[in-house]
């Protein structure tokens, strides 16, 4: 069994996706009930849609009834140093802040960075003033680590 690592942001998010997936099954079966009232199934690409999407809502209904089930929520590092649940400012030119979490709610252009990803990785456990290097197809990439929060 495995832990899935999420905020409690990320938890509510998640708790909603559910809702609105349970709530699409009610319509999802009328369309297939309608598609199946035209005939020959073989051949009824509404009736075949509909199925597909009714598998689609299902296993991400599962999917998220497993995450909720095995969450563990993540606060934030003590002590000054990067863990999960950290928000982190890192310098490379630019600043970028980005928000440490579970592989469940990364979303780098959101700000939302893995812990898992080979950046989040390499930061877990850094403070500021810290350097962090990371290898990537371009070439290596460093970054400065400005604050921890």
């Amino acid at each position: 069994m495995k832990n899935y690592h999420i905020t409690q942001h990320g938890k509510m998010e998640l708790e909603e996706e559910l809702k609105v997936l349970l709530d699409s099954r009610k319509e999802i079966s009328e369309r297939i009930a309608e598609a199946r009232a035209y005939g020959d199934l073989s051949e009824n690409a509404e009736y075949s849609a509909a199925r597909e999407e009714q598998s689609l809502n299902e296993s991400r209904i599962m999917e998220i009834e497993n995450i909720l089930q095995n969450a563990e929520i993540i606060k934030g590092g003590k002590g000054g140093k990067i863990a999960l649940g950290s928000t982190v400012i890192l310098k490379n030119g630019a600043e970028t802040e980005y928000r440490i979490v579970g592989a469940v709610e990364a979303d780098p252009l959101d700000g939302k960075l893995s812990n898992e990803s080979p950046l989040g990785s390499a930061l877990m456990g850094k403070k500021t003033g810290d350097k962090v290097t990371i290898k990537t197809p371009k070439g290596e990439v460093t970054y400065a680590v400005k604050s921890v929060q």
